[in-house]
C-alpha cells in the first residue's frame, strides 16, 4: 500500500497502528461450512484454535478502495479486488480446492472476453 501510494510512513508503524483497515477492514479469510460464514469457532479458552483435518476454509486477501477516500489519488478510489482460495485441511496437510481458478491478469482477461 505504501508503494501504490496509498499509505505513507514506516510499515512496521503503519501495520501497529492497523492504518491499513481503511482498505482492508476484514482477516485474511474465515471457515466455510453450511453457514458459508463464521462456521465453528475461532477461539477456543481464549486461544487461536488449531486447525484439524477436514476443516475448509477460505483465504481471500483482499484490498477495498472506497470511491470517496479522498486521501489517495482519483485513479485509485472505487477499486476493489479480492484473490480467494478455498482449502481443505488434510491429514497431510492441506489442499487447494480452487487451484483451477484464474487468478492472473491475464487467465482473467482471457476469461472475461
Amino acid at each position: 500500500m505504501v508503494e501504490l501510494g496509498l499509505l505513507s510512513g514506516d510499515v512496521a508503524k503503519l501495520i501497529e497502528d492497523e492504518a491499513y483497515k481503511v482498505f482492508y477492514m476484514h482477516r485474511i479469510g474465515h471457515w466455510l461450512g453450511m453457514d458459508v460464514h463464521g462456521v465453528g469457532d475461532y477461539k477456543i479458552d481464549d486461544q487461536w484454535r488449531v486447525l484439524e483435518p477436514g476443516m475448509v476454509l477460505t483465504i481471500e486477501p483482499g484490498l477495498y478502495i472506497p470511491a470517496d477516500c479522498s486521501s489517495v489519488d482519483e485513479k485509485w478510489r472505487g477499486i476493489g479486488i479480492r484473490i480467494e482460495d478455498d482449502i481443505l485441511v488434510t491429514e497431510q496437510g492441506y489442499q487447494i480446492l480452487t487451484h483451477a481458478v484464474p487468478k492472473t491478469i491475464a487467465d482473467i482477461e482471457a476469461v472475461m472476453q
